[in-house]
């Protein structure tokens, strides 16, 4: 989540290591070997969903582990993408799989609350992004610049906001909208899960755009990763807003 919200105002790409790669690098000296290519893409991002489901089945059976693998994930996620993006091949899988953890447990205390809340969660999570990427693929969704720059401007508009709560926490307030079951408060979750689901088409555009332009193989790992934190993000605020309903 915090990906789009900090780096999608560089550009086409959303991200500084893409727009750094996108613009000043010439690959046309690499290796057709060391390029990036949709179908390493997409089999990084496979691996990554699989550490996410194991990191997951551990999280379910050891609740303990959603605390440390949500600060591990989280510092993880921010090295990647601040740090290091050519090391990605070495950090993605360790946040998949700290992330997974975090997501296992707060689905398990999600279920205890709501039984069938997990697997609706999931299911909705890769129903959105099968629909989306179909009509990405078949243009009914286009990523243009007015496209982007609307998805880039509600996202960081949702991060402040939920900074801020985040801030107010402390303080014993907070914005009550964001957590209430009332129909204002569903109609927030809805429209953020919207906005989640509309960061796949930018990220399908990274990669897309990037196995075009040849850029380095790392790219692959980091597109993947891009797409993992984007998933992430989306999975969490439909459990968000199931929950809502659910309490209703």
């Amino acid at each position: 989540m915090s990906k789009h919200s900090a780096l999608n105002t560089f550009g086409r790409s959303g991200n500084p290591a893409f727009t750094k790669n996108f613009t000043n690098t010439d690959t046309s000296s690499l290796p057709l070997a060391e390029r990036m290519t949709l179908d390493g893409a997409v089999n990084k991002t496979a691996v990554l969903l699989g550490l996410c489901f194991s990191g997951a089945f551990l999280g379910w059976n050891m609740p303990i582990l959603v605390v440390p693998g949500m600060l591990i994930g989280f510092v993880l996620a921010l090295v990647t993408i601040f740090r290091s993006p050519s090391k990605a091949g070495a950090t993605a899988p360790f946040y998949a799989l700290f992330q997974g953890m975090a997501l296992g447990g707060i689905t398990m205390f999600a279920e205890m609350q709501y039984p069938g809340i997990g697997i609706q969660a999931i299911g909705l999570t890769f129903g959105i992004l099968a629909s989306l990427l179909f009509c990405y693929k078949s243009g009914i969704i286009k990523p243009t610049e007015n496209f982007k720059l609307m998805i880039v401007s509600a996202t960081m508009g949702i991060m402040f906001l939920y900074l801020i709560s985040f801030i107010m926490s402390f303080f014993g307030s907070g914005i009550g909208f964001i957590h209430s079951n009332g129909l204002f408060g569903i109609g927030f979750s809805l429209f953020v899960v919207a906005i989640a689901a509309l960061n796949l088409v930018l990220d399908f555009d990274f990669i897309e755009e990037g196995a075009e332009k040849g850029l380095p193989k790392y790219m692959e790992w980091y597109g993947a990763f891009s797409l993992m934190v984007t998933l992430v993000w989306l999975y969490m605020e439909i459990l968000r807003l199931l929950m809502k309903l659910r309490s209703r």
